[in-house]
């Protein structure tokens, strides 16, 4: 319905004045649809958002008015309803139940409508129910909510389903499940792995035929050059027309989709792996958001510009084995770590809101600075504000972790991430540590688990790019055992416990007093180590109507169907 429309009336239109950039900027061929070009520092690597490279990737930024879902993240990083998808609802039963009736009109631009078997299936994927040995057979990014349900009740080919929590449970961030991005075309995983349809192969537990599936979700939504569209049908607005690196993702209007119209016919997004700033030195784009000061001289004449703190928490995510096998090697390295030097340097964002949001060194993992909470649960952060160097040099010393060489990986090029390694590596420089970058323009942040790397610089979730909401749902999940985003294979029961009784009461004093242990916990194990709200730079090309800056997981192509650019 108008689910963009409304937010766009509450929030504001962003739009600015004079000079017009190229309308017709990734027309390709003979086909000259008028088109919007989106500069987005995600990486373009995967359809499926629930997957982990998916997630870290930043699909939710690139695919969100694709792949909708029940709810979407709005632009002050809230979870919204999308009431063209379907409806789902909170019932009364023993065990919590939330009913999900997806849009009689919907259908994917194959024809093919949807369905209960998509919600199947991304239940069965993230529940960590099905297993191999050494793990899940499903790579998915998290278990989160989709572990604690019990069953979903769903007939092949209905728009009905009905989600059932186990009796024990309750899971009060159900809003963000199945949603935008990732809820995955059900039938084009039954027809590559052979099966009639999702639902009977995964209830009946045919092994061959859940092991195919498990294949193709995990790896059969790639981006790649030469893509196979049939694979990658749409539920949204848009659908994909083409890919390749370095002329990005083409965008067209799905002519299936039963909402409101697209304005602009296409969009061509332009993912990390294009050169952003020629991309938007030449005209081709009319759209930004890239990390703050991660492009070298961005040519943003004749934009609208704002740099902001973001919901994404820009962080080292550390190793738990090799140098850093210990939690006493983490925190002496913490401590030669110049967390407000860093935020003073390159982390203070020039457009600071209201609200605390990027007012300091953030000393949180899993709490928003802006949160009632924050003041009270951050104590301990207060020994590792400044470099200190004496107390880096005992602490390595006594963990046997003096004089090491500390790689941090990051995906290039950036600007600022490189220069925050470069101030890192002159501080622990007197700690006795060599910090060496890693940066590169292919970088995986599972190099860390694989031992290629230290540790990796990145926003929430090792993500390169838009990253965050108000939920801590990836955050907390990105240091849960065994979870896919968990790249520094951190383990704790405990703090696997706090996190399964946060996301199940809601008191606020219950809640006060879990995150104030967990923090605690997170200062004394050191997995990662928080620096600052991740600045994002948005621009609106000057003629861009209902551009609204989301500093947030889902990106400003939240609303992407509503752009339109004025001559």
């Amino acid at each position: 319905m108008q689910r963009s429309r409304v937010l766009v009336r509450l929030i504001g239109v962003v739009a600015a004045g004079a000079s017009v950039v190229a309308l017709a900027a990734g027309c390709s061929g003979q086909n000259q649809v008028p088109s919007i070009g989106y500069a987005v520092d995600a990486a373009i690597a995967s359809y499926n958002g629930g997957s982990t490279l998916g997630a870290s990737s930043g699909a939710a930024a690139v695919f969100g008015r694709v792949l909708t879902g029940f709810y979407y993240t709005g632009p002050d990083g809230q979870q919204v309803a999308d009431t063209d998808v379907g409806t789902a609802k909170e019932v009364p039963g023993e065990s919590q139940t939330i009913q999900y009736r997806l849009n009689p009109d919907g259908v994917y631009s194959d024809g093919v409508p949807t369905s209960c078997d998509d919600l199947y299936l991304a239940w069965a994927a993230r529940s960590g129910r099905f297993t191999k040995p050494g793990g899940s057979l499903f790579d998915a990014a998290s278990t989160a909510g989709y572990a604690d349900i019990e069953r979903v009740e769903c007939q092949p080919g209905s728009k009905d389903a009905t989600v059932v929590f186990r009796p024990d449970r309750r899971y009060q961030y159900w809003r963000n499940l199945f949603t935008a991005g990732e809820l995955m075309p059900a039938h084009v995983a039954a027809r590559a792995a052979n099966v009639p349809n999702v639902v009977s192969a995964l209830q009946t537990g045919d092994a061959g035929g859940v092991g195919r599936l498990a294949d193709f979700w995990n790896t059969g939504w790639q981006i790649t050059g030469g893509l196979d569209v049939t694979r990658f049908p749409s539920s949204g607005p848009y659908r994909i027309e083409s890919f390749s690196p370095a002329d990005g993702l083409v965008l067209v209007a799905n002519e299936r989709w039963w909402g409101n119209k697209p304005e602009t016919g296409r969009i061509v997004v332009y993912g990390k792996s294009a050169d952003l700033g020629k991309k938007i030195g030449d005209g081709s784009v009319s759209v930004v958001d890239i990390g703050g000061d991660s492009v070298k001289d961005p040519k943003l004449d004749g934009f609208s510009t704002r740099t902001v703190p973001g919901r994404g928490a820009e962080q080292l995510v550390l190793a738990t084995t090799g140098v850093f096998g210990s939690a006493d090697a983490r925190r002496g390295f913490a401590l030669c770590v110049p967390r407000q030097e860093l935020y003073n340097q390159v982390g203070k964002a020039k457009d600071l809101p209201k609200s605390s949001l990027g007012s300091g060194p953030l000393n949180s993992r899993i709490v928003q600075q802006d949160s009632l909470f924050y003041p009270a649960v951050t104590a301990a952060a207060e020994k590792y504000k400044n470099a200190d160097i004496p107390g880096a040099t005992s602490t390595l010393a006594a963990a046997k972790a003096a004089g090491q060489t500390i790689r941090i990986g990051y995906l290039g090029p950036d600007e600022r991430r490189a220069r925050t390694v470069a101030m890192i590596a002159e501080s622990c420089k007197s700690a006795g540590i060599t910090v060496v970058d890693a940066g590169a323009v292919d970088f995986d942040p599972g190099r860390l688990g694989a031992g290629q790397v230290d540790a990796v610089l990145g926003s929430t979730a090792a993500a390169p790019g838009p990253a965050g909401a108000q939920s801590a749902v990836a955050a907390t999940s990105a240091l849960r055992t065994g979870n896919g985003l968990n790249f520094g294979r951190f383990g704790n029961g405990r703090y696997d416990s706090l996190t399964d009784q946060l996301a199940a009461d809601d008191n606020s004093t219950v809640q006060l007093n879990l995150l104030t242990e967990g923090e605690n916990l997170l200062w004394a194990e050191m997995p990662s180590i928080p620096l600052f709200a991740t600045p994002r730079t948005i621009a609106f090309a000057n003629g861009l109507q209902n551009g609204v800056a989301g500093p947030t997981q889902a990106g400003s192509g939240w609303n992407m169907d509503r752009w339109v650019l004025k001559r």
